[in-house]
């Protein structure tokens, strides 16, 4: 049950992060601040990501818990809410984006010009910012489905359409930004364009599917836009256990963006190195990913279904799956970390850094298991303070604060910092064992006070 629910996720992500890095060396050959600018903007729409993803996934824990308990009317409630709440953050997040685009490029340009032109690499993120907006209302429409599957259990159409909308991107970016076989050579702005015809394919499948299988498998999609209202007592309830968990998500993404801009102050060639390890990294970490994802399914409709001690069975055995998954595909990159940047068409520097990078995540990723399963395992029983406690409230207090001293006021080098930040995660490991062996996690929040 666990492997059904958590490979096809590992085979959407891993297709999707593949096609990621294929993306990522394409817009690395036109040049390093092409590449660098596109990063920059990827790391600025991660905090939208992340931001929406907070506000599906924190009503989400009531999605697996109503369909744990066989509640469908209950399920119709969560979606109608993701709608509203969706709605508002795309419209925020347009807003921010038009109106401070630029300076929030520009923030991760002040460094030294170590790798390329500074103003080049800002002019190309503008670029590519413009289009990639219009996929905005894709990326929510999507997400509320398929979100609302997976939590159902049903993750393999998530998955189909994942698949669909890389391969869709992937061969747009070659028939746009090198203008093969007639089409325009566009550049970055064609990676964008590539971007958004693929976010609307995934839309169209996932909604399409929804639609047809309403009134037979997900009857819960029967109905669901017969009223949008959502009863004001959900709607406290939904907030009140939700809201924690976007905020959460909010602030830990810029937090992630204020580490990345705490490391551009060593130059662009670090901007460079460290978007080509991440792309690398995410490819990597799919399986103990997807593990936490099943961790968020499965055991919080076992909580929804008063089953708390096969809850905590499941918990426990899928944490120690992602930490093993971790330490398998943790070894082979770092056997690797040296080749893949050898595939980017930038400078030596950047190069190495890169290999350093990836060298430092490969260490840290059981680590990285352990603290994304316990987080999850935290969430699936609405512990929803604990958890921004837990995981925003020590990035930005911890990991962030020591980033930006250790850049401004120390001469060690850049991937020395990184992994002393990684290396205070250890504290974190510490509180969420505590956390997971007292169990303050157990609990069914559906039909409770």
């Amino acid at each position: 049950m666990v492997f059904g629910v958590a490979v096809p996720i590992m085979i959407q992500n891993g297709i999707t992060n593949f096609v990621s890095l294929l993306d990522n060396i394409m817009v690395g050959q036109i040049g390093t601040e092409q590449m660098s600018g596109v990063a920059i903007v990827n790391q600025l729409m991660f905090i939208f990501f992340l931001c929406m993803f907070g506000g599906m996934s924190g009503v989400g824990i009531f999605t697996a818990q109503y369909f744990g308990y066989k509640d469908a009317e209950g399920i119709r409630h969560t979606f109608r809410y993701k709608f509203w709440l969706g709605l508002i953050i795309v419209i925020l997040a347009v807003i921010v984006f038009i109106v401070f685009g630029g300076n929030l490029i520009q923030a991760y340009l002040n460094g030294s010009e170590d790798g390329g032109d500074l103003v080049a690499a800002k002019e190309y993120g503008m670029n590519y910012l413009w289009v990639i907006l219009t996929s905005l209302p894709a990326i929510f429409v999507a997400m509320m489905y398929s979100s609302t599957l997976r939590e159902c259990g049903e993750t393999k159409v998530p998955m189909v359409a994942g698949i669909v909308a890389v391969v869709v991107n992937l061969l747009f970016n070659y028939l746009l930004i090198f203008g093969h076989f007639g089409f325009p050579k566009l550049g970055v702005i064609g990676a964008a364009i590539a971007t958004v015809i693929s976010r609307y394919v995934e839309m169209t499948i996932i909604v399409l599917w929804c639609v047809r299988h309403k009134k037979t498998t997900h009857p819960y999609f029967n109905g669901i836009f017969r009223t949008l209202r959502v009863p004001r007592n959900l709607v406290s309830k939904f907030f009140k256990t939700g809201m924690p968990i976007l905020v959460n998500e909010a602030l830990w993404s810029v937090g992630v963006a204020l580490l990345a801009q705490a490391y551009s102050i060593r130059g662009l060639n670090v901007v460079a190195g460290q978007n080509i390890a991440n792309t690398i990294n995410n490819l990597f970490n799919i399986a103990f990913i997807a593990m936490g994802d099943a961790v968020a399914i499965l055991v919080g409709q076992a909580l929804g279904a008063g089953e708390l001690e096969k809850a905590k069975d499941w918990a426990r055995k899928m944490i120690v799956t992602g930490i093993i998954s971790a330490i398998i595909m943790g070894s082979i990159m770092l056997c690797t970390a040296h080749l893949f940047p050898e595939l980017y068409n930038t400078n030596d520097q950047a190069r190495e850094i890169a290999a350093l990078f990836i060298t430092v995540q490969a260490i840290v990723m059981p680590k990285d298991a352990f603290l994304h399963g316990s987080y999850f395992t935290l969430r699936s029983g609405g512990k929803t303070i604990i958890t921004f406690l837990f995981d925003s409230v020590f990035m930005l207090g911890v990991s962030v604060p020591l980033a930006y001293l250790l850049s401004n006021l120390t001469d060690l080098h850049v991937v020395w910092i990184f992994a002393l930040v990684h290396a205070a995660d250890l504290i974190k490991c510490l509180i969420g064992f505590i956390l997971l062996k007292k169990g303050v996690w157990v609990r069914n929040i559906v039909h409770s006070d």
